[in-house]
């Protein structure tokens, strides 16, 4: 079955990220309508390509939980310090869980992502985000880890209204119809809405060419993070 659906942006294009996501269109195209995407919409990527995803993504969930960690020491207000720690908590201890229970479907057990090395793309992209944050103040690091949840969302969306996308016998369904929930939208929502709470005390939108290096670089490796799977089944 085909999709036809209308797309739905949930990015306020007057919201510093709709700014920075305009800005930096290029580097964010790439990672947003990447081949790995457009072949997992189509149901024709690799399975190899997927698996070796699966197991870098979960070690890179715990490079981000150390992000979001930072961030709650970042962070400059009580309110912020609740939404990011209670992102560490949501990393650590649901959506982990909820990746292992996904990865069963597939094979793979938490012996075995644990046991493999992390891929350079995954070195790359985690390490620039902790160096973002330690170098510079929270707005610095948020805008180098939204790409990941908040492009997600939009990948979704993009793929259930795309005429490509076939979900009837699509292995990858399961994967495309988590990040279109609603439960995950809100999610991808809420982190656009504390980015405008932090950016309120740190002038981000005042400080937007900077941001905008930072963005289109956190955007160019996620495209690096697909690329890695689909040379993986060359």
């Amino acid at each position: 079955m085909s999709q036809t659906a209308t797309f739905t942006d949930i990015i306020p294009g007057d919201s510093l990220f709709g700014k920075l996501r305009a800005r930096a269109s290029d580097a964010w195209e790439s990672y947003v309508c990447h081949d790995f995407v457009k072949q997992l919409g189509a149901g024709t990527l690799p399975e190899a390509a997927f698996k070796h995803y699966l197991i870098q993504d979960y070690l890179f969930l715990i490079q981000f939980s150390r992000a979001y960690a930072l961030a709650v020491y970042k962070a400059e207000d009580l309110t912020a310090m609740r939404r990011f720690s209670g992102t560490v908590h949501a990393i650590l201890d649901m959506e982990m869980s909820l990746h292992l229970e996904f990865c069963k479907g597939w094979g793979l057990s938490e012996a075995d992502i644990i046991a493999e090395p992390e891929a350079r793309a995954c070195v790359t992209y985690t390490r620039y985000v902790l160096d973002r944050g330690v170098q510079g103040d929270v707005v610095d690091l948020q805008v180098a880890l939204m790409p990941c949840m908040v492009g997600y969302a939009e990948i979704a969306n993009r793929l259930m209204a795309s005429s490509d996308t076939r979900l009837d016998g699509n292995p990858y369904r399961a994967w495309i119809e988590m990040y279109a929930s609603a439960e995950f939208q809100d999610v991808a929502k809420a982190e656009i809405d504390l980015l405008e709470h932090t950016v309120a005390k740190r002038g981000g939108h005042d400080r937007i060419d900077g941001l905008v290096d930072t963005f289109a670089m956190a955007s160019r490796l996620e495209a690096d993070f697909w690329q890695m799977g689909l040379d993986l089944a060359k």
